[in-house]
């Protein structure tokens, strides 16, 4: 009986029905429930500002896009630039200005993303980016919570807050960081489409919770206020800025947790997302060395 001849291809050997774009769109339907909330609790400016930070982001991948290439049409059906727009929306407060959403937004493409080269090589979460410019740059703006037309704290600021007010989300904050329900639909919706890898929120939250217990503060409170949730769901779990292993996800996803738990309770800044996610960005070439799965079938040389 004659053999077949083996069919030799050249690599990837794995592949998958899921795109880039498809990926895109899948967060963006994960983050409606919580653009539902943003609206019904603060309003329709919330969809003014996550009309306005999409289309900046967009038209100002178009122009690098432009400048570099010479041809951005398909830049628009990426739906990656409109999903970074959308995210920064979602951490800004409601009174935030709508030319100061337009310069975050350019930031957050211009440094978080063309710099780099673009998807796929930037190093930090560009939403994350564009907003830690416009904490650093209009800190009293970006601390400006407002809620039924009246200027309020954030729990993590001192606001009283009982756990159904934090679940809901009827308290002051993001336009996406205040309804803990809103995020945990979008969550269960991710990990039903395999969209994210259930080990980065795990590890994140479940370092936050063990801190918690461990330093006598409220575990619940900390998980459900200041945008821990929408961080761990939607920020931390980015494929591009998040390791490639499974031992080097559980690592940064833990330490990033210590260190928003450690900015919370010891530093000047109430929620310590940003600061922590960002920091870890800058581990993840480190993690991904160093930190390597094993590869199936390897032997260790005696």
């Amino acid at each position: 009986m004659a053999l077949e001849r083996p069919v030799v291809t050249p690599a990837p050997h794995i592949r998958d029905r899921e795109t880039v774009p498809g990926i895109m769109i899948g967060v963006i339907i994960a983050l409606v429930p919580a653009i539902i909330a943003a609206t019904l609790i603060f309003g329709w400016i919330s969809l003014v500002l996550i009309a306005v930070c999409a289309a900046a982001c967009i038209l100002t991948e178009y122009f690098w896009m432009l400048l570099r290439y010479k041809e951005a049409g398909y830049i628009v059906q990426d739906f990656s630039a409109a999903l970074t727009g959308v995210l920064l929306a979602l951490t800004l407060p409601p009174t935030t200005p709508i030319w100061m959403a337009i310069l975050g937004s350019v930031v957050a493409i211009t440094i978080g993303k063309q710099i780099f080269g673009g998807l796929g090589f930037n190093i930090f979460n560009p939403a994350l980016i564009g907003r830690g410019f416009l904490t650093m740059s209009f800190p009293a703006a970006m601390t400006d919570w407002v809620l039924d037309g009246q200027t309020t704290a954030t729990p993590l600021e001192g606001a009283q807050a009982s756990y159904l007010e934090l679940f809901l989300g009827n308290i002051g904050g993001s336009l996406g960081e205040t309804s803990a329900l809103a995020l945990l639909v979008g969550a269960a919706y991710l990990l039903y489409r395999q969209l994210i890898d259930w080990r980065l929120p795990a590890g994140y939250l479940g370092a936050v919770l063990v801190l918690a217990l461990v330093f006598g503060e409220d575990p619940l409170f900390h998980l459900m206020a200041g945008g821990l949730l929408l961080g761990a769901i939607f920020m931390l779990t980015d494929p591009v800025t998040s390791p490639l292993t499974r031992r080097g996800r559980w690592v940064y996803a833990v330490t990033a947790g210590i260190l928003v738990f450690l900015i919370r309770v010891w530093g000047d800044a109430p929620g310590g997302v940003l600061y922590s996610i960002l920091i870890m960005n800058m581990a993840v070439p480190l993690l991904d060395r160093f930190l390597p799965d094993k590869v199936f079938g390897e032997v260790k040389a005696k």
